[in-house]
Formats: C-alpha cells, sequence, structure tokens
C-alpha cells in the first residue's frame, strides 16, 4: 500500500459526491466473542453470529465497494474468492491473497504497517495496555509480537492461541464513529462509552503515525475536555465533551451537520463547532438536537441524504405538526414528550444564529441554497411513514444509507416499507449478489448506473445497530 501514497489524497465535500477511497474494518474474531451479559456494555444488543455476518453479508459490501472503486483488484477473480476452497485471503488483512486495496482500505492493515516501527509499538501496547489494567510482563509480551498479529490482537483482545486478553471492541466495524473528513480536514471522535475508548487510541495512533496521512498532520483536529473538567465532581456525565462520527455530516463545502444525541453532547458539538471555525474549515455548522434516545442514537440513525435533492429521514422526527386536533384528553393529562428536533445555524462570521423549524425546512435550504438544485426537494420515509412499520425499520438502519454516487445507495433488503417507497419516487431495486454478477460480466457499469437502491443481506448485520453509512468512513469523494 506504501507504494501508492504520493497520490493518496483527503478530501470530501458532500455526503453524495462519488466515492473514491474509504476506511472499512471487516468483522474480526472479536465479534464472535460478545457474550450476552457484556452485550449492552459493548453497546451490542444481541449478539451476532460471526462466519454469517462475515462470509454472507459484509464480504458482498467489500465486494461491492471494490467494483466501484477499485475493479482492477477484483475484476476476473469473482470466481476463485466466492469457490468453496476459497480461503477467504482475500478478505483478511493478515493474508498473503488480501487485496490490499489503496481505495477500500482495512484499518487492521493500517494498523499492522505502523506497528512496523518498533517504537510506535512500544507506544501504543504500553498505551492500551494501561487502559485496559494489564499487566507489564503482558505488555512485554505484546511489544515483542509480531506487527500483523499484534494489530488484530489490539483490535479482537485475543492472542494468537485465542485466549482473550481483554475486551474485544466489536464496533470497530462501524468506522464512520471514529471520526469524519470535512473538506482536506479530519475530525477524531471523542467516544461517548468507554467500550469505544481503545478504538479511538488506535484511530489517532494510525492517522497520526501511517505515511498515508503525513501530508495531513496539521489537519487532524482532536476535541479537547472543556477546561478545568477534571475539576468537576464524580463522573459528571451530563457535562462531559463527547462527539461521534455518526452524529458529523459534511453536507456542502462550507457547511458540516453536527448531532447532539445519545453520543454526542452539547460540549462536543460545541468544541467541534469552535475548531471548525478557528481552523476556516467551513463558514456555518448547523447542529441538529434530537431525542436522546438508544434508538436514535446517532444523526444518521433518523436520516442519510441519497441525491442533492432527495433525502431518507424519519417521519416523527421530520417536522413540526401544525393545526393539530386535540381531544379534551390532550388537555388533563401530562403531554408524552415529542419526539422534535432542535435545530440552530451557527456561523464562522458570528452573525445571529438562525432557527429551523424542522428537518425538512433545513434539508431545502440545504439542497437549494448549497447544492444549487433547481430540481423539488423530496423526502423518503423510513417504513413510507407508517406506523408501526417507521419504527420497526428505523431501527433496522433504513435512514442509515451510503451513497456510492449521487443516487446510488446502500441499504438493508429487511426495511420492506422503506424500499416500497424508493421504488414511488422511480429507483430501480437491484440486490447486490445480482449486481455483483453483473458487474463481473459487463452487463452493469458503475459510470452509467442511476436512481438505483442496492439491497443487502442484513440477518445479522442489522443486529449490530449500525447501517452501511455507519460501516463507512470516506475519505475522498468526488466534488459534485
Amino acid at each position: 500500500m506504501s507504494g501508492q501514497q504520493e497520490q493518496f489524497n483527503i478530501k470530501v465535500e458532500t455526503e453524495i459526491g462519488r466515492l473514491r477511497k474509504l476506511l472499512v474494518h471487516s468483522p474480526d474474531s472479536g465479534l464472535g466473542k460478545v457474550v450476552p451479559s457484556k452485550a449492552q456494555d459493548w453497546l451490542f444488543e444481541d449478539i451476532v453470529h460471526l462466519d454469517t455476518i462475515r462470509k454472507d453479508e459484509y464480504d458482498y459490501y467489500i465486494k461491492l465497494l471494490m467494483y466501484f472503486l477499485d475493479p482492477e483488484k477484483i475484476k476476473g477473480k469473482l470466481a476463485d474468492i466466492d469457490s468453496a476452497t476459497a480461503d477467504r485471503g482475500f478478505f483478511k488483512p493478515d493474508s498473503p491473497n488480501f487485496h490490499a486495496s489503496a481505495q477500500v482500505i482495512e484499518l487492521q492493515q493500517l494498523l499492522g504497517d505502523i506497528l512496523e516501527d518498533t517504537s510506535i509499538r512500544k507506544k501504543l501496547s504500553a498505551s492500551v495496555c494501561a487502559i485496559e489494567g494489564c499487566t507489564y510482563k503482558l505488555q512485554l509480551q505484546l511489544i515483542d509480537t509480531d506487527p500483523k498479529e499484534l494489530a488484530k490482537t489490539l483490535i479482537s483482545g485475543s492472542l494468537t492461541d485465542g485466549k482473550m486478553i481483554f475486551s474485544p471492541i466489536p464496533n470497530l466495524i462501524f468506522t464512520r464513529d471514529v471520526g469524519t473528513t470535512i473538506n482536506d480536514y479530519i475530525l477524531l471522535n471523542k467516544p461517548a462509552k468507554k467500550a469505544r475508548v481503545r478504538e479511538s487510541l488506535l484511530m489517532r495512533y494510525i492517522f497520526f503515525n501511517h505515511p498515508f496521512f503525513s501530508d495531513y498532520q496539521d489537519r487532524i483536529l482532536e476535541i479537547p475536555d472543556g477546561e478545568h473538567h477534571f475539576l468537576r465532581p464524580g463522573e459528571d456525565l451530563e457535562n462531559r465533551t463527547t462527539l461521534e462520527g455518526g452524529d458529523v455530516m459534511m453536507v456542502s463545502k462550507n457547511h458540516v451537520l453536527i448531532g447532539c444525541s445519545e453520543r454526542t453532547s452539547p460540549y462536543g458539538a460545541n468544541e467541534a463547532m469552535k475548531l471548525l471555525f478557528e481552523n476556516n474549515v467551513v463558514e456555518k455548522v448547523t447542529v441538529v438536537k434530537i431525542p436522546n434516545k438508544r434508538d436514535f442514537m446517532h444523526l444518521d440513525t433518523v436520516f442519510t441524504q441519497v441525491k442533492r435533492n432527495m433525502w431518507v429521514l424519519l417521519h416523527s422526527i421530520a417536522h413540526v405538526e401544525e393545526n393539530k386536533q386535540r381531544n379534551p384528553i390532550d388537555f388533563l393529562v401530562q403531554p408524552e414528550p415529542t419526539e422534535q428536533t432542535e435545530i440552530i445555524q451557527f456561523y464562522k462570521d458570528k452573525r445571529a444564529p438562525k432557527h429551523f423549524g424542522s428537518m425538512e425546512e433545513l434539508f431545502e435550504d440545504i439542497s437549494v441554497n448549497d447544492l444549487k438544485s433547481t430540481q423539488p426537494t423530496t423526502f423518503i420515509y423510513s417504513g413510507s411513514g407508517i406506523f408501526p412499520y417507521d419504527a420497526r425499520e428505523q431501527w433496522t438502519d433504513s435512514c442509515n444509507l451510503l451513497a456510492i454516487k449521487e443516487g446510488v445507495v446502500l441499504g438493508y433488503d429487511r426495511n420492506d416499507k422503506t424500499v416500497e417507497a424508493f421504488k414511488q419516487h422511480g429507483f430501480n431495486i437491484v440486490h447486490v449478489k445480482d449486481l455483483i454478477h453483473d458487474l463481473e460480466s459487463g452487463k452493469a457499469n458503475p459510470e452509467t448506473l442511476t436512481d438505483t437502491l442496492i439491497l443487502m443481506p442484513s440477518a445479522e448485520l442489522s443486529r449490530a445497530r449500525g447501517g452501511f453509512h455507519c460501516m463507512s468512513l470516506p475519505i475522498l469523494r468526488d466534488t459534485i
């Protein structure tokens, strides 16, 4: 991979420009060691079957990305990759047959690369052992481990013989949360949950030490804790500075959205905004406060962008209901909390903030004024906006879509009502297995594909509580 670093660029101006490079992490053995008693501590609702999530689901994601981003690495190899005798080396970063793409970039390989440096290996091993409470002897053992094997251990929590020495970090498959590319800057996360502290540490070492990012060292932004935070009483969970990448969206060259959610605090949003303005990264930041609920979690669990004039979102947080007919009982009982959002736009030039009355109003403004859309702004609602399908399908990531290019998005095959809504908006619906074979045969062409929802298998992946927007960290997109 290092031989291609001269051509390595970082730049993301929108959510929908043609995707050229991204960071991913294929499910590792640690994902298969999540136990029921620890699942929620590790931010999982359930345990997943590792072989199914790898071979029958995630591998199709990698194949599809390769056909769009790095076709030379996969074209003509499909029969070998899918054969009954294949060792899956194409997908495993520690295998000599690994694809080693410089476009579909595997985090484990980047980690293995930097661990070749003895000094980095010592420092990172010591740091991980410190936060995991390991013995000094184990620290010395890790330092002497082969770099590729050490990379596996630091991610999976297990030694080469399978012995667990600390917890896995199963959420690393959701690479979006470790950072966000904003123009030619990288904003690193500050996780809200203890389960994600190690992955945040590993990502800092990768971004600050891998040759891929050597030209961008002064454009990697880290969010500090507030001044005197260490003087606050107890854990002070309400006032912590936290931010995760699922709450940050680069919607246009000069405009970024930051969510306040279950995982990103107002303090985190404020510190991120200050960093972006002080470094002249963007001209405006819109803070979107969504309900602090587990089923919402991040901004990208309730909406993502499909085209410059099209968005998919959850209906219950989309708009303010005006002139709603009220029954007498509404005046006599305590009203239920609403799922409305608060939307405030801030500006680098310090003019007065602007308030938006609804998500639809914000998206209309972005589509027309930021992205210069000349077409009507349209909305596709989770579950077609019909209860209970809207809530059910949002839970299984109907709103969490990844745009490979404008109008070509990946989503789960289980969200039937949302798929119907895409059909009603004129989208072609294609299953990933069929599309991959058409790409291999030449029947389909990534350059000419338009207005398409690509359905991905989802029985196990959806139980991990993240969609393909979560499972991607774009670092290069075309300008639209």
